[in-house]
């Protein structure tokens, strides 16, 4: 069973943040329309009610959403400098031709692509979007050998990992794992220059990172960043700027142990099917919204 559902981005510009989805990752609206006072209030973010979304989905069909969320960016966010959701990370059926695409996009290529080092069955590039939102673009050649890793269906498909920066990677792994039953998957430490070049580290400094993986599907990836991160400056009330939230579904909802920001209730809308959500906090106090399958 798949748990990602969707992520929440934050933009200041949500007609041009959908255009650009649209245009240039083949996305289309499902659903528009305003945030419900008691929806804002479920997230911790009461500021945010009133505000326009729209959820888009991939041009393959793929029920996983990408949600946007009109709302301030604060002047001081500076993307992967905080902990909190850092990236969201889109499989693809060929990285390559998706460079090209975004070489004449309003995306800044940050990473182009490269194979990283002991992972032959992956291939990805990542971009910068105008809202400070980081993508990955994977291309998925094989398995590995403790999970199974997705075929894109389209071009650019969907979603299927969300990367949390940390404060303690290993504390919150444990958060994931006592509280939504996710379990720790492979550990490893690699060169990552995206986060090199955010802190003006070395350009062969390795940083440690580790999966959350649900039996054989891995969609969350938990990375352990440098003591010069800090929190990620918010305006007061409003969800987080960059990659807000990431809602997950769970098969097990009313065993979940953890402290709701608010009673669970049913939703309407895409992502929800008038199934009961609630959103809690990780120890960073990242937002992770959970819909009962």
């Amino acid at each position: 069973m798949e748990l990602l559902r969707a992520a929440t981005l934050t933009t200041p510009d949500l007609d041009a943040a959908v255009a650009r989805y649209e245009q240039f990752l083949d996305y289309a609206v499902v659903e528009r329309g305003e945030v419900a006072v008691d929806l804002a209030e479920a997230w911790g973010a009461p500021a945010s009610a009133g505000r326009r979304y729209a959820a888009v989905q991939p041009a393959s069909g793929a029920q996983v959403f990408i949600r946007f969320v009109e709302g301030e960016v604060p002047p001081d966010y500076r993307s992967l400098r905080t902990y909190g959701w850092a990236a969201i990370e889109i499989c693809v059926q060929d990285t390559l031709a998706v460079n090209a695409r975004m070489e004449s996009s309003p995306f800044t290529i940050i990473g182009p692509p490269k194979q990283l080092d002991g992972l032959p069955a992956i291939f990805p590039m990542q971009v910068r979007g105008p809202d400070g939102e980081i993508v990955y673009l994977t291309q998925i050649r094989d398995n590995l050998p403790d999970y199974d890793l997705p075929r894109a269906g389209s071009l650019i498909d969907k979603l299927f990992i969300l990367v949390l920066a940390c404060s303690d990677m290993e504390a919150s792994a444990a958060w994931f794992r006592e509280t939504l039953g996710i379990q720790h998957g492979r550990t490893m430490e690699i060169v990552y220059s995206m986060i090199n070049q955010a802190f003006s580290l070395s350009e062969g400094a390795k940083h440690r990172l580790a999966t959350g993986i649900h039996e054989r599907d891995c969609f969350l990836e938990f990375d352990q960043y440098p003591a010069e991160a800090t929190a990620r400056p918010c305006v007061a009330g409003a969800l987080p700027p960059g990659v807000a939230m990431t809602t997950l579904r769970h098969p097990q909802f009313d065993a979940i142990p953890g402290q709701w920001i608010t009673p669970p209730a049913p939703r309407a809308g895409a992502i929800y099917g008038g199934r009961r959500a609630g959103t809690l906090r990780t120890p960073d106090g990242s937002l992770v919204e959970v819909v009962e399958v």
